[in-house]
């Protein structure tokens, strides 16, 4: 083990640590926001009772978030300085732009929707809401459009004196076809994770606390939910075929490493089981798809997929000696469970709706423990799409152009880099057992009691009431 290890290792962990609260927040500002539309189109008090209620557990995940996400900058500096240097003048504008402009504005209007409640007018207090879910949408696209960079560089040029890559077209970069589609697939699953924590909740009163006065307004939830999920799977699957066959054409290895493919084939074959090697490179038993492989990647079911060994040839040939193929376990397993865990979220979603049709109540325990299940699915989903993403990439850091381990800080030791991870890991944990205990208790605790609220009349001047915290 030496610095690079663990230096991967601790951006592993704390990436996929982060990006727990990632999607929720995304997808639950824009679920939160849609509620309180539909209270104020309607004035229907059980709208507003399921915005505070969900709100109150998106404030407590966006704050979690940007706790975490803080650490992603301080550890380009710290373990990997000659990556910041290499990509600094390419990645500089989009995250500036995206922490300057998006994620300001994401603060700023959250912030007054926090302390706007019976002070702003309700339109203004509503528009706080909108624009802090705009704004965390836009971080996202300005994040993935850096991260694009890593996958299919362009807009940009080496500078052979400095050994630097250079913006050159930052139009490019935004414009990257990666990430113009890694984007909706990622809002997408993104609010399948929103959409499960609803429905997780909502489920949870309508069993337990089935003569509740609020049971309709979880009811609802329910179903606001699970139609959520059901829409953001289909999303998530036609944004995946078309990522897929984009994949193919940038990152060939990387569509090879998913399937475990070593010889080039057309037709290519899926395989949804094997077992083989613990390297990958032996096929014991499959269970396959015939002409899957090859619509994947190229939209056509006779297409031609390279494999590995002739990648492999061509890479070394192109870029020097060395190895070029990812870990074929982990990425072969990370893209199958990735499909899997979605899959079982809109599958639970679907019973969910059964169970509530024609105004029946559920009533099953197993329906019970599914759907408070249903938040870890996609979740864990998210979290495999991502390791799949990052670790089918390897070995390159920026593909094409640097290396993972040359991207790495030479001045740092093995023993600053394991004590930096200790300690995250540490606090991470601790952050970990607050962040459950607080969205169980608050989602145990249920709706609201909003019968003694007033809202601002708009043509009431109230300047001088202090400003209200909502939570």
């Amino acid at each position: 083990m030496d610095a690079l290890d663990v230096a991967r290792w601790q951006f592993g962990v704390t990436t996929v640590y982060h990006f727990l609260f990632v999607p929720l927040t995304i997808g639950l500002s824009v679920l939160v926001a849609i509620l309180q539309t539909m209270w104020h189109r309607t004035g229907n008090e059980r709208y507003l009772k399921l915005t505070k209620f969900y709100g109150k557990l998106f404030l407590i995940n966006f704050a979690m978030g940007v706790v975490t996400g803080i650490v992603q900058e301080f550890q380009f500096g710290m373990n990997w300085s000659d990556y910041s240097r290499f990509v600094g003048d390419v990645f500089g504008a989009p995250l500036a732009i995206e922490a300057l402009v998006a994620f300001f504005l994401e603060s700023t209007f959250i912030g007054l929707w926090i302390f706007g409640w019976d002070r702003l007018p309700k339109r203004a207090h509503l528009a706080s809401i909108w624009a802090a879910a705009i704004g965390t949408n836009l971080s996202a696209y300005f994040i993935l459009a850096a991260n694009s960079f890593m996958q299919n560089p362009v807009g940009y040029r080496l500078n052979p004196d400095t050994g630097r890559a250079e913006l050159t077209d930052f139009l490019a970069v935004m414009t990257n076809k990666v990430a113009l589609i890694t984007f909706p697939h990622t809002l997408a699953g993104s609010f399948l994770v929103a959409g499960s924590l609803v429905v997780a909740v909502g489920l949870y009163h309508v069993i337990r606390n089935r003569d509740s006065a609020d049971t309709g307004a979880y009811r609802f939830a329910t179903k606001f939910g699970s139609w959520v999920v059901l829409v953001s799977s289909a999303v998530v699957v036609i944004t995946g075929d078309i990522q897929g066959k984009i994949m193919t054409q940038v990152q060939p290895m990387k569509m090879a490493a998913a399937e475990g493919l070593y010889t080039t084939e057309s037709p290519a074959s899926f395989s949804v089981l094997t077992i083989g090697s613990l390297d990958g490179s032996r096929e014991v038993f499959a269970i396959k798809i015939p002409y899957l492989l090859s619509y994947l990647g190229t939209g056509d079911p006779n297409g031609t997929v390279h494999g590995i060994n002739d990648l492999q040839a061509q890479y070394a040939s192109q870029y020097g000696a060395g190895s070029y193929t990812p870990i074929i376990p982990v990425t072969y397993w990370s893209f199958r469970f990735m499909i899997a865990f979605g899959m079982a979220a809109a599958a639970i979603a679907l019973l969910v709706l059964w169970s509530q049709r024609k105004g029946r109540t559920p009533t099953s325990k197993w329906l019970l423990r599914a759907g408070l299940a249903m938040p870890v699915l996609p979740l864990l989903a998210n979290s495999f799409g991502w390791i799949f993403t990052e670790m089918g990439r390897q070995p390159w850091i920026v593909f094409g152009e640097m290396l993972t381990r040359n991207g790495v800080s030479r001045s740092v030791s093995l023993a600053e880099v394991l004590t930096s991870f200790t300690a995250f890991t540490l606090i991470y944990a601790t952050l970990a057992v607050i962040e459950v205990k607080l969205l169980l208790r608050y989602a145990k605790a249920g709706v609201p009691d909003v019968s003694e609220e007033h809202p601002i009349d708009d043509t009431h001047d109230d300047a001088e009431r202090p400003l209200a915290f909502a939570y």
